[in-house]
């Protein structure tokens, strides 16, 4: 098969196209890299003049006091001037409905052309989009992304990139996708709870993650455990990082022998995972039920991971609780107590460890992940 893979956030699609090509299709990534994380792409379609500090401060001002964000102006002249290459792809898949961040008018008109010149458009749901921030601002769940600002609505300001979807402008794009897609599939169980009603949902596939590339190593636990806390400013409220802050205070406080903090803050990708490769404990995210694909990496690597692992993803995957990873929740003694519990007991560091990547070649070989991927587009 034919491949165009559209957008990239997380490496998702990265390693996806990794385990199709070695199926023998055919793969094309076309993204703008995701800003400072740098991610690879095949066709960047990034904006050259963000990087101008002059340009992009300006920008910013346009942006906020007339609407007009001339980098995306850019990502679309880009994406557009690529247009005529992009034909005769058995399969398009966007990694988002804002996949190529830019106006949503303007949007429509490339996607519309793009669907014309190929054959199937499929469209995943692995981060904010219509129907999950809707379903999120319900509060029906225990949490979500949303449930800092469903408690405290002055922070309506730090979840402007999450709220704009239910704007008229994006609901238009959503129900265009929607329309001219085969369906949505999901990548975790943050995504499979808001799609499951909904007719167009194909259903969850699980983050391929590349496990060939990635080696596992075992943790020694004689000297100092090393607890790594990776924080990007622009989603650190969603993430829910403050709760982790305030935990490690805690833990310096009471074990400042035992133990060694680092951190990271807006790095580049391949700058990050290098980051805490002497870790032996990471810091992920606490509003989420399931892994994303940075913790899936970490856990591939036998870190013990702070993340999500509610019930929900326990009884998906019928496994015991922090058996994996740790259920990470927006509690800051529960996290201290758990970090302490690890760091008095680092027999539990090394046994989690080899189960964390155990789970992930189980579940997320990206060679079987990426077969899961073929039969879906070929049977929709």
């Amino acid at each position: 098969m034919k491949i165009l893979l559209v957008g990239e956030y997380s490496r998702l699609h990265n390693s996806l196209k990794e385990g199709l090509v070695a199926l023998g299709h055919e793969v094309t990534i076309i993204a703008s890299g995701d800003g400072f994380k740098n991610y690879d792409v095949d066709i960047d379609i990034s904006s050259k003049l963000k990087n101008v500090r002059l340009f992009s401060f300006l920008n910013k001002i346009f942006t906020r006091l007339f609407k007009l964000n001339f980098i995306a102006v850019e990502n679309a002249y880009r994406f557009k001037k690529q247009l005529p290459k992009l034909k005769n792809y058995d399969v398009v898949q966007l990694i988002n409905e804002d996949a190529l961040h830019i106006n949503p008018k303007q949007q429509i008109r490339l996607l519309k052309q793009l669907k014309t010149q190929n054959k199937k458009l499929f469209l995943l749901c692995c981060g904010d989009d219509y129907i999950t921030i809707k379903y999120y601002l319900q509060n029906t769940i225990k949490y979500s992304i949303l449930t800092p600002y469903l408690e405290d609505k002055s922070l309506k300001g730090k979840y402007d990139y999450s709220l704009k979807y239910l704007s008229d402008s994006y609901k238009k794009l959503h129900d265009f996708i929607i329309k001219n897609s085969y369906g949505t599939i999901a990548t975790d169980i943050d995504y499979h709870l808001p799609m499951q009603s909904h007719q167009h949902y194909l259903g969850l596939i699980p983050n391929p993650i590349n496990i060939d590339s990635i080696n596992y190593h075992s943790l020694s636990t004689k000297g100092k455990i090393v607890i790594f806390h990776g924080i990007n400013k622009l989603s650190k409220i969603k993430k829910g990082n403050i709760y982790f802050e305030k935990a490690l205070t805690i833990i310096k406080s009471k074990h400042p022998d035992k133990v060694t903090i680092l951190s990271s803050e807006n790095v580049p990708y391949k700058t990050y995972i290098n980051t805490y490769n002497s870790a032996h404990i990471i810091l992920d995210q606490v509003f989420g039920f399931d892994q994303g694909y940075n913790a899936l990496e970490a856990m591939a690597k036998g870190k013990v991971v702070f993340t999500g692992a509610e019930k929900e993803w326990l009884d998906y995957y019928n496994i015991e609780a922090n058996t994996i990873a740790i259920n990470a929740l927006p509690d800051v003694d529960y996290l201290a107590q758990k970090l302490e519990w690890l760091i008095l007991n680092p027999n539990q560091i090394e046994t989690i460890s080899k189960n964390a990547r155990a789970f992930v070649v189980k579940n997320h070989d990206y060679k079987t992940i990426a077969k899961q991927y073929v039969q879906t587009w070929k049977n929709a």
